[in-house]
């Protein structure tokens, strides 16, 4: 349909099926060669920026890669859905956006890793999107991410472990920023 604002149901599935797919592959990789896990963000070193683009591919373990992708899969399928989300320069904007935040203000020594910054990064933008773009299919997507997503947001606060939060806030910040200056 020329000029749709929807994509099918469909295509949104299938793309973020396969967009998933490379994150589960990447990370398979980085299981049985733990050098190509060195590939993620390592703040405020020149050879730590190549991690902005690798991190979110790569996992520490399968848990980490499990608990990260029926989110990452879900909030994908949801900004696909809709051509008015913009969805590949959104995606590219919170990926980029968010890695190079980490990158500036993670802690030193520590390798962050994870699509988690990116699942922080899409509930952010569809909440804050749903509202600035004032449709009522916009506002009904951001209450339900919100009401199955929102609580993730806890995970912005600093804390100790190795859990990147900096890599959360980035990215919720790097999602807030792509729907202001998308739908304003």
């Amino acid at each position: 349909m020329p000029g749709a604002t929807t994509r099918s149901l469909v295509q949104a599935l299938e793309t973020s099926g396969w967009l998933v797919g490379v994150v589960c592959l990447t990370s398979l990789v980085g299981f049985l060669v733990p050098a190509v896990q060195l590939l993620g963000i390592r703040p405020r070193t020149w050879v730590g920026l190549w991690g902005v683009g690798f991190g979110p591919l790569l996992h520490g373990n399968l848990q980490h890669l499990l608990a990260n992708m029926l989110p990452l899969y879900l909030l994908l399928v949801l900004l696909f859905w809709d051509k008015h989300y913009h969805p590949d320069r959104t995606l590219a904007v919170i990926w980029l956006v968010g890695g190079l935040g980490t990158w500036a203000i993670g802690r030193a020594g520590s390798v962050h890793l994870g699509a988690s910054s990116v699942v922080f990064g899409l509930v952010t933008y569809l909440v804050a999107a749903g509202f600035l773009m004032r449709s009522w299919r916009s506002a009904f997507m951001a209450l339900l991410v919100f009401v199955f997503y929102g609580g993730v947001l806890y995970g912005v606060l600093p804390q100790r472990g190795p859990v990147s939060w900096e890599g959360h806030l980035c990215g919720a910040l790097a999602g807030l920023g792509a729907a202001y200056f998308q739908h304003t």
